[in-house]
């Protein structure tokens, strides 16, 4: 037991010491994936700046070193539009979204449509700015994300923050009535291995977290349409948590 111990302590140290590269590596890359989508961006070549949005999240594993394993591809059709929803634990989870689901529409703060190396590729990816939240912001917030569902697919994930311990929190009732509010399919991805990989509250990344992409089956957005929104969010998370494999740190 004390050998385990020590035995953890020093791959936590050398987890922290390994870290810090890794995170720079990881923010170069992203840059220079940036100047080089940009001019793309600008020329409004939407299929060039998803194909290399898609590189960019499917490199950061090849980065990280870590594979990532994706079932149910089977489930879903790349040129139908969907309403995904997916656990949240991990800055990395919208990187695995997206080297499934390259054209997926975000969601995010209105302050990076400021910033004009970001503007222009964020257009070109259908990102939904969200301002600060008044009750008045919120509603337009969920109006825009309902206006953009009706012509792309957008991700949401319902648990609204990362998870602090490695248990699905409690999905919030917005995103349900975005569910009902629109005709699209909702698609179900759980994520297993990010709270182990790099989880809110922890700054080093563990190299041994094996990661995970289950689809589920596609939902008929017809099967919501008459349940409240409490029954909404609980139907849904259960379908994601039938996937999900508690996190052993």
């Amino acid at each position: 037991m004390y050998l385990a111990k020590i035995f953890f302590l020093m791959k936590k140290r050398f987890y922290s010491f390994l870290s810090f590269p890794v995170f720079a590596v990881l923010y170069v890359h992203t840059a220079v994936m940036v100047i080089c989508t940009l001019p793309f961006a600008y020329l409004r070549l939407k299929i060039i700046v998803r194909l290399m949005v898609r590189f960019w999240a499917k490199s950061i594993f090849w980065i990280l070193i870590r594979r990532l394993r994706i079932r149910g591809k089977e489930n879903f059709d790349p040129g139908k539009r969907y309403i995904i929803i997916a656990n949240h634990a991990s800055l990395f989870d919208i990187m695995a979204i997206m080297a499934v689901y390259p054209g997926v529409a975000w969601f995010g703060r209105e302050y990076l449509l400021r910033v004009p190396i970001f503007r222009q590729i964020l257009k070109m990816l259908n990102y939904i700015p969200m301002k600060e939240g008044t009750i008045a912001q919120t509603r337009l917030m969920l109006d825009s994300v309902i206006e953009k569902s009706k012509r792309h697919t957008i991700a949401i994930f319902p648990e609204g923050t990362r998870t602090l311990n490695g248990n699905l929190s409690d999905f919030y009732r917005g995103f349900a009535y975005i569910l009902k509010a629109t005709q699209a399919d909702v698609l179900p991805i759980t994520l297993n291995g990010f709270y182990t990989l790099k989880p809110k509250n922890r700054f080093h990344i563990n190299f041994n977290a094996k990661l995970n992409v289950t689809i589920s089956k596609p939902i008929d957005a017809g099967l919501l349409a008459q349940k409240s929104a409490d029954e909404i969010s609980e139907e849904m998370k259960q379908v994601i948590e039938s996937a999900y494999v508690q996190p052993a740190l």
